[in-house]
């Protein structure tokens, strides 16, 4: 019973062993050809515009995964997966363009599945630059925001995305402005409302 018990370890150790391996020569591969993968966290400094919300910036986070596909020495793709949140608060002004006078929340807090594609240029092996669209998905909104329960966000958002990245070995400290390019009011065309945000955070590549 004890040798049986033996070959089966034995067997699930040379398993485990071969996965490791086969692991350690997919990443070895794609490394070679220059893609390198990542996880960043940072915050979020969030503004929506129109005469709805108070203006001014109201902080968020932001936490996810990036990629790394160099195309040339001076140039690279950069694609990324983010867990956005979206903080504003409505202004007086609400009451008075949708006519909703009470059970409407003053802070809004929005959750986006944002997928930034950006374009990445090397000034130098410490300085990149970054341009390019990213498209989020509302995962969470206020719905209770108006009396009737509609929702009153659209459930996608298009940004322009520009900003810049210090390379130190590894990690990866950046900057970012996002500024939207489509009217997020899914309630009627009132109003305008854009998103406008500023990312400052940390990534760790592998």
């Amino acid at each position: 019973m004890m040798i049986e018990i033996t070959s089966i370890n034995q067997n699930q150790m040379k398993k485990l062993l071969l996965l490791t391996a086969a692991v350690i020569a997919t990443l070895s591969t794609l490394q070679a050809q220059g893609i390198k993968f990542g996880v960043k966290l940072g915050a979020n400094l969030n503004k929506v515009t129109g005469q709805s919300f108070k203006d001014g910036y109201d902080l968020g986070y932001h936490i996810g995964a990036f990629s790394e596909i160099g195309l040339t020495k001076k140039f690279g793709i950069q694609p990324e997966v983010l867990f956005n949140q979206v903080n504003t608060k409505r202004a007086s002004g609400f009451n008075e363009i949708y006519s909703q006078n009470n059970m409407n929340p003053s802070n809004i807090d929005l959750k986006y599945l944002s997928i930034p594609v950006l374009l990445k240029y090397n000034v130098s092996p410490f300085l990149s630059l970054n341009l390019g669209p990213q498209f989020g998905i509302l995962i969470d909104d206020n719905e209770n925001l108006l009396d009737n329960g509609k929702a009153a966000f659209k459930g996608g958002d298009l940004s322009a995305v520009a900003g810049a990245t210090i390379n130190i070995s590894s990690f990866r400290i950046y900057g970012r402005y996002n500024i939207g390019l489509n009217n997020l009011n899914d309630i009627d065309n009132k109003e305008q409302w854009k998103s406008q945000q500023v990312q400052l955070g940390l990534g760790l590549s592998f």
